[in-house]
């Protein structure tokens, strides 16, 4: 008899608009999530009805009401909310494996995620799954990272001569990944890059090295211009991260960049910045198609929505 595979899930925190969860939720719901466990980390009443009515869906409102019995108050800073309902999913959620990824991120295996993860042998607590970054005005198109070698600083610079230098393997967003966890481990946490036991942060053991985390970081100027202001003093952005490259040689981190790039050139300057690594300046995007670094992933968000959530809209 065939391996019908294992239990997959995800946790995610989410502050953005209805239709944004709901493309999300839909999109995993439609590759095969058995369990999704969506923590609003603010009250949004539309999404809310469409999530609580799904049976695979386990929505949380993350008010004043579930902070205190949770851990007795709010934490601050995002990260620490994401971790605290990671490992609150983590005890709960009903499958083998949990993905802990954010809304702008989908899973994109070439073959049935399932049976993947049933593959791997026991002893694997974790696997990595790499991330591809969103072109703008390309829909469905996605750049690769530009992957070690000697000769790796060389080529990011070549593809991003302005600004290439700065961002590791030519970048915007992490390089890191994320990680897709087995569950019912003893004294084991997800946090938002890595699985830690006792503790200790673990390497993944292995790589899917068929699956995309397709990362809608910035698929154009207006939406990374909305988020922009919170990434650079809280998100992705924000001060005392470690550069791209060494300081040594000049590395900045995307705080220092980004504010030194506005303080010397203004909006044009962000503009710019973000025309050249986002491939929307039609150079860049040869160069990457020249180099075997473009991949075309279609989520067909839209219909998806529709076909698991047809009362929304």
């Amino acid at each position: 008899m065939a391996d019908q595979g294992v239990k997959w899930g995800i946790v995610s925190t989410i502050k953005a608009d209805a239709e944004t969860i709901l493309n999300f939720a839909a999109y995993h719901l439609d590759l095969g999530a058995h369990r999704l466990h969506i923590y609003l980390d603010e009250p949004n009443p539309a999404a809310y009805a469409q999530l609580d009515q799904h049976p695979k869906v386990r929505v949380t409102v993350c008010d004043d009401s579930y902070w205190q019995d949770c851990c007795g108050y709010r934490p601050v800073k995002h990260q620490m909310r994401q971790i605290r309902n990671s490992a609150h999913a983590y005890q709960r959620i009903q499958t083998d494996w949990i993905a802990h990824i954010d809304v702008d991120e989908f899973l994109w295996p070439g073959s049935d995620l399932g049976q993947m993860l049933a593959a791997l042998p026991a002893s694997t607590l974790s696997a990595k799954v790499r991330p591809i970054e969103a072109l703008s005005g390309r829909d469905g198109q996605f750049k690769a990272v530009i992957p070690k070698s000697p000769d790796r600083e060389a080529e990011v610079r070549t593809v991003y001569p302005a600004f290439g230098g700065f961002l590791k393997g030519g970048f915007l967003s992490h390089t890191a990944g994320k990680i897709i966890a087995r569950t019912g481990v003893p004294q084991a946490e997800v946090r938002i890059h890595n699985m830690y036991l006792a503790g200790k942060k673990i390497k993944a053991s292995t790589v899917l090295e068929q699956v995309d985390l397709c990362h809608c970081h910035a698929p154009d100027w207006e939406q990374w211009q909305s988020t922009y202001r919170y990434r650079l003093q809280h998100g992705s952005y924000r001060p005392g991260l470690r550069p791209g490259y060494s300081r040594l040689f000049g590395g900045l981190n995307s705080h220092e960049l980004l504010s030194l790039i506005e303080e010397e050139h203004g909006q044009e300057g962000l503009r710019s910045f973000f025309d050249e690594i986002s491939a929307q300046d039609p150079e860049v995007y040869r160069k990457l198609q020249e180099r075997g670094l473009v991949r075309n992933r279609p989520l067909g968000l839209a219909d998806k929505r529709q076909k698991h959530f047809p009362g929304f809209g």
